[in-house]
């Protein structure tokens, strides 16, 4: 399945808050831990989801 760039942020964003240790609020999620890192990666290194995620936060 293939996630919208909002909603790989929004991820991103629940896993980072939650409480629960990373593999488990994934599993919660029904992410792949791979796929997580991959997309956690990507942001990190200022890809398009980290300049979506800018620009919502400058219209929000």
């Amino acid at each position: 399945m293939r996630y919208p760039a909002s909603e790989k942020i929004e991820i991103i964003r629940s896993v980072e808050a939650s409480h629960l240790p990373v593999k488990q609020t994934l599993a919660m999620l029904g992410i792949p831990s791979s796929t997580y890192y991959d997309w956690y990666a990507r942001w990190v290194e200022g890809g398009v989801e980290r300049r979506i995620l800018a620009a919502m936060c400058v219209a929000g």
